[in-house]
């Protein structure tokens, strides 16, 4: 071989290496992206980036969401900072809608985007459109739809918040029987999510709930006239940890530092406030936008700021985008969260149904 044909040959092989790149195919310039799919079930099927997504988003223009109270988990700032950031109109529809209001009145809305209890999203889930959000790895698996029609973005714990003035920080649930203690629930647990959650924390044995067994607890409340009265101060209020976090806070403000929150015991119940995208999504790309804004690390951390526990918490923490001082401001508990199942949560509810009139009244 002459220096001359080893020199054609190097040059060739340089040149189709130029050609072909590192994947080994063809490169043109100028390819098409392949057509926007808005009913796409990723961000890859049916965008292939966040700029091709966002730009379908705002020729949609709006997005309209339903049941989010502003004062709830900082959903104010959670909508200002989405519309903000992708210049897209929110239009907030029946904020104070429970989670079946939401999916009875969907086809009178056509809301975008659902915000709904667990087990309010396993019954309707056919109504929603498949998504898997960018960081759906984060999102434990029995807190989503395997195909992605709903999954977890925030929840709470169940906590204790009382009056120290006037009780002493629990140490376990058994504290409220105590006297002086006067005790109240956030409304009627057949109807009402924390108020049943209260129940089933009471009810809590090494992480098993029982109805029956909340039910008896409660029971003993009442006769020893520890359930605060209508109209009544309670000293003792069992809520969401945000909930009564948030009270904190707010009294502290006031100069009144005497409201505290307590998570007593070995486990207490947790419960998760899902995301779905609407079927019938009037603007689809919109609503997906916002499922990405929502889990992206930033409308993480705005949960957070509202004292809810986002649900990449713990993957938050491990890739240090977790905004610390914030999450410092939780309640501090060893307590193992319990996540009812919604069989759990359809066997209690109907031993509440039968027995609570006859406990509490």
């Amino acid at each position: 071989m002459t220096a001359c044909t080893r020199f054609a040959i190097a040059t060739a092989v340089v040149l189709t290496a130029a050609i072909t790149g590192c994947g080994g195919a063809p490169a043109t310039e100028g390819t098409p992206l392949p057509p926007v799919k808005l009913q796409a079930a990723s961000l890859e099927e049916g965008f292939t980036s966040m700029e091709r997504l966002i730009e379908a988003a705002r020729k949609e223009g709006s997005l309209n969401v339903v049941g989010l109270a502003r004062n709830w988990v900082n959903y104010g700032e959670i909508i200002e900072a989405f519309s903000d950031e992708y210049g897209i109109t929110v239009n907030e529809l029946e904020p104070g809608a429970s989670s079946q209001r939401q999916i009875e009145a969907a086809e009178q809305l056509r809301p975008d985007v659902f915000d709904l209890s667990l087990e309010t999203a396993v019954a309707a889930a056919d109504s929603f459109a498949p998504y898997k959000v960018r960081a759906w790895q984060d999102i434990p698996d029995h807190l989503k739809d395997h195909s992605g029609k709903w999954y977890a973005a925030y929840g709470g714990y169940m906590s204790v918040g009382y009056d120290a003035r006037r009780v002493r920080a629990p140490a376990s649930y058994d504290d409220l029987r105590k006297s002086g203690h006067s005790v109240w629930l956030p409304g009627d647990p057949r109807k009402n999510a924390a108020a049943f959650s209260g129940v089933m924390t009471a009810s809590l044995r090494d992480g098993e709930a029982d109805a029956e067994r909340g039910v008896e607890f409660f029971r003993g409340l009442e006769e020893a006239g520890n359930i605060a009265a209508d109209g009544s101060t309670p000293s003792v209020v069992l809520d969401w940890d945000f909930l009564n976090a948030e009270r904190a806070a707010e009294e502290a403000e006031k100069g009144r530092p005497d409201w505290r929150v307590a998570i007593p015991g070995q486990s207490t119940i947790a419960s998760y406030y899902v995301q779905a995208i609407n079927a019938a999504a009037p603007h689809p790309a919109a609503a997906r936008l916002w499922q990405e804004f929502v889990f992206s690390d930033r409308g993480q951390n705005l949960f957070l700021k509202g004292y809810a526990r986002p649900v990449r918490m713990e993957a938050l923490r491990m890739s240090g985008a977790l905004d610390a001082e914030l999450a410092a401001r939780l309640p501090e508990t060893d307590a193992e969260p319990v996540v009812l199942t919604v069989p759990q949560i359809d066997a209690a509810k109907a031993v509440l149904e039968s027995e609570w009139d006859g406990a509490v009244g």
